[in-house]
């Protein structure tokens, strides 16, 4: 696999998932990488250049390995429109903003532009993330690899050939840490509910939850049905809570959230 100390990359955006993503490359040996982003940056890279302007890109383009765009959907045309002039056609494209299709970035750049569209979590930010990448056509094993060490410097990466999952999975994993958080917040309130103190109640929620995604993850082979069964003794207290869970309406609003996020990235891509 590539080392990160021996790549030069250019990354636009330095924000939370952009910032998430250069800490765990900083960690894994990756030294020289260039800042384009208007605002300040955070005091731990402070030490790193920073580019304000886009119209620096040009003349760094050619040394190049990747180019890492982190940027907000709402921008990214303009974004790609001003890095366009200088970027070069085999230079490898790695774009991280929900909703923008490969056809979208080999419109803004060349046509046979290698592009890599992924998917990033926001658990990223500890190194806990899990990314779905997929390349276009023209993308390289090499370029694949580079790809590959820089997505994994924050989390487990996944790949699907085919572009068409990745409006899903945006729904799931990529907006998946909310719905996980709006449980920990309902299970809090329900627990308020039943007569615990607010901050008593939320520690509680914020434990389980994080106790139980730790347990899952080690024992990774045992199906999540399994786990849940494994908690419920037949007409126990878990049974009956359960009973209530799993009357049809929690899995349906799961349903509905997943299927809304997925209309809306297909609306972004355009």
């Amino acid at each position: 696999m590539t080392n990160l100390s021996q790549l030069s990359i250019a990354l636009v955006g330095c924000g939370k998932m952009g910032g998430a993503m250069l800490r765990g490359w900083r960690e894994a040996g990756l030294r020289d990488v260039e800042i384009f982003d208007p605002h300040p940056l955070s005091e731990e890279f402070k030490d790193l250049g920073r580019h304000e302007s886009l119209s620096d890109f040009s003349s760094l383009a050619s040394h190049m390995d990747m180019l890492v765009l982190a940027v907000k959907p709402q921008v990214m045309k303009e974004v790609c429109k001003q890095l366009a002039p200088g970027l070069p056609e085999d230079l490898p494209v790695l774009s991280i903003a929900a909703g923008q299709g490969i056809s979208s970035f080999q419109g803004y750049f060349s046509a046979g532009q290698p592009v890599i569209r992924a998917m990033p979590n926001t658990p990223a930010a500890i190194g806990k993330g899990i990314t779905v990448a997929c390349p276009s056509a023209g993308v390289t094993a090499g370029q694949k690899d580079i790809a590959e060490r820089l997505l994994s410097a924050v989390g487990e990466v996944l790949w699907t050939a085919n572009e068409g999952d990745m409006d899903a999975v945006t729904a799931v994993s990529g907006s998946g840490p909310a719905y996980v958080f709006y449980f920990m917040e309902a299970l809090a309130k329900a627990g308020e509910a039943a007569g615990l103190e607010a901050d008593f109640a939320m520690k509680l929620a914020r434990r389980t939850v994080i106790g139980s995604a730790a347990l899952a993850d080690f024992e990774s082979a045992v199906p999540a049905a399994t786990l849940r069964e494994n908690v419920t003794s037949p007409g126990g207290t878990t049974q009956a809570a359960l009973e209530i869970l799993m009357d049809g309406t929690f899995q349906d609003s799961l349903d509905k959230a997943v299927q809304a996020a997925t209309k809306r990235s297909k609306e972004l891509s355009g």
